[in-house]
């Protein structure tokens, strides 16, 4: 079994958090230990906080820029809808997902871990979406009872996100999208 961190808990905010809030606790971790303990302890002790920070450094260093991500959606919005899933199917199986193609509602089945999460992209190039397409997707994938997500490249609507957010549908916006095709 994997350890995972409690959502709420310090370590895990910080490794949520930018970069140099860890930096700042380890400083301050540093300064409260070393009024009881000598320098050498104190720097023991804030050690995982510099370690984190230098980890969410990292993951800042390794995620693609602006411009990559905005040629990323460029690039996809060229695509005609089968080319887009299969972009799509590489990039998820890239991080780690076995992909299926689904039949239906969905369009891709993701598998990592025996999780299985479905993929809506039917209506991904639509400029504005509205609560129609993800009611419907929810109506034929409801049953199945698992993680589902929904691509919308352009707006959203807030009755749509309104709708998603209470039936559990995780919406990927441009931005994700984006991140996601440039890997």
């Amino acid at each position: 079994m994997a350890f995972k961190l409690p959502q709420n808990s310090l370590y895990a905010v910080l490794l949520r958090s930018r970069w140099w809030a860890s930096a700042l606790a380890g400083l301050a971790a540093f300064a409260l230990i070393r009024f009881i303990l000598p320098a050498p302890y104190a720097a023991i002790g804030a050690m995982p906080f510099f370690g984190i920070a230098a980890y969410v450094l990292y993951r800042q260093f390794r995620r693609p820029g602006a411009r990559r991500v905005a040629q990323a959606l460029e690039r996809a919005r060229a695509l005609p809808a089968p080319r887009f899933i299969d972009a799509l199917d590489a990039a998820f199986a890239r991080n780690g997902y076995r992909v299926e193609r689904a039949n239906g509602a969905a369009d891709l089945e993701l598998t990592r871990e025996g999780r299985v999460t479905l993929v809506a992209c039917k209506r991904w190039k639509a400029t504005r979406t509205g609560i129609e397409p993800i009611r419907e997707f929810d109506a034929a994938t409801a049953e199945r009872g698992v993680k589902r997500i929904y691509v919308a490249a352009g707006e959203v609507t807030a009755n749509a996100r309104t709708f998603a957010e209470q039936r559990s549908i995780e919406l990927m916006d441009e931005e994700e999208l984006g991140r996601l095709l440039a890997g």
